[in-house]
């Protein structure tokens, strides 16, 4: 991660003969990172940022963006804190930056998402999967994962094909991302499964134990668990759960994409969640796993890493498309790109609002390790609404 984080920091210096009309020979692309490379955070943006890296060398290697566009990167790390990343952003922004990336989830990105739309400079989510953000962050704020409304839809389609009808949902309200079961609770209930019951709990809950009492005790018992909770919550839930019998389907979503989940045993075992990729033999996904060891001599073992390398891809699909480096150009560029074509997924903004349209994977934990089980597209008219918090 040390080594990573020198990288970022540094700009590469290679100048090349421009093929970008509008660009001057020499012209440099000043990305600003405000993610949490410690904190609760760190699995997931430490992964994007490897990614993210992977990208920048390769681009510059090959003369920059259109052949003529470096890429400078500077970062800060904003401890997993929204304060901190409002902090940093500030002080990126300050700098001069032509682009924002913030953490991977949506209250540390709301805390940046208004200075960079304030500043007229385009900001990125790797991770942050809340149709709300870039609804409530501004025209500049971009997510760069399936919405929290789409992955709902996909499980709750998947889980009701299978035949499973009688669901709990539990949720934490102390996050957008921790709400997601109750998108998947509204398309549920019209698809016509019912709700038996529905639970809450507070971030860094240990105990689930009135929870999982709760669950046992429902009659006719539930079939399928619907959770957005990740480390360290849902370890401690689906130990809890498993311990006291019971043997319902659990649905999780893309937090829970980490090496934690699949070193779960026997607790772990048949959880299903959905999260932005999986790697198929031969596929652009496989090649840049692989390509990720290489680079940094282990296992790329969440998603999260792929997301950062198809984050610099869309960036730099809106440098080409706007002709420049040109903040707002770029902006509005970004906003009609479509079929952005990454390792994890083809990628379209067009006719969105910030929220890409990209493929969704259901994933099986079985036997410690990945097994797919569908890359559906949602029924259009059953995703909900984003839901502001």
């Amino acid at each position: 991660m040390l080594k990573m984080l020198k990288l970022a920091t540094c700009a590469v210096a290679l100048l090349v003969a421009g093929t970008i009309s509008s660009a001057n020979a020499g012209d440099t692309l000043t990305i600003g990172l405000a993610t949490g490379q410690t904190g609760g955070l760190a699995p997931y943006d430490g992964p994007a940022i490897e990614g993210f890296q992977i990208a920048v060398d390769e681009i510059n290697g090959a003369g920059g963006i259109g052949g003529n566009i470096m890429i400078k990167m500077i970062s800060k790390d904003t401890r997993s804190d929204a304060s901190q990343t409002r902090m940093a952003a500030q002080e990126l922004l300050e700098m001069g930056i032509d682009i924002l990336v913030t953490p991977s989830d949506a209250d540390p990105a709301f805390a940046a998402a208004a200075l960079a739309t304030d500043a007229k400079v385009p900001a990125f989510s790797p991770a942050a999967s809340s149709p709300t953000l870039p609804l409530m962050g501004g025209d500049f704020m971009f997510a760069n994962f399936p919405g929290d409304n789409v992955q709902a839809t996909v499980s709750a389609e998947w889980a009701y094909g299978e035949g499973f009808r009688n669901a709990y949902i539990l949720y934490s309200p102390d996050t957008q991302y921790t709400t997601l079961p109750l998108y998947f609770s509204d398309v549920w209930k019209v698809l016509g499964g019912t709700v038996a019951g529905e639970g809450t709990y507070v971030m860094g809950q240990q105990d689930f134990s009135a929870e999982v009492t709760k669950i046992k005790a429902l009659n006719p018992p539930v079939d399928v668990i619907m959770t957005a909770a990740y480390e360290p919550d849902f370890p401690a839930f689906i130990r809890q759960l498993r311990s006291a019998g019971v043997t319902a389907q659990v649905i999780g979503s893309d937090g829970i994409d980490s090496p934690t989940t699949f070193s779960l045993g026997d607790a772990g075992d048949g959880v299903v969640f959905s999260t932005a990729g999986h790697a198929l033999p031969g596929s652009a996904l496989e090649e840049f796993n692989n390509k990720f060891k290489a680079t940094y001599g282990r296992d790329a073992d969440t998603i999260f890493a792929a997301i950062g390398y198809d984050l610099m891809k869309v960036i730099e699909a809106g440098v080409l498309a706007a002709g420049s480096t040109d903040s707002v150009a770029i902006r509005d560029a970004v906003a009609n790109l479509e079929n952005v074509q990454g390792v994890t997924s083809v990628i379209t903004y067009k006719g969105t609002t910030g929220m890409p349209v990209r493929q969704v994977s259901l994933i099986r934990v079985k036997g410690g390790d990945r097994e797919l089980v569908a890359q559906p597209s949602p029924t259009a008219s059953l995703v909900p609404a984003p839901r502001m918090q």
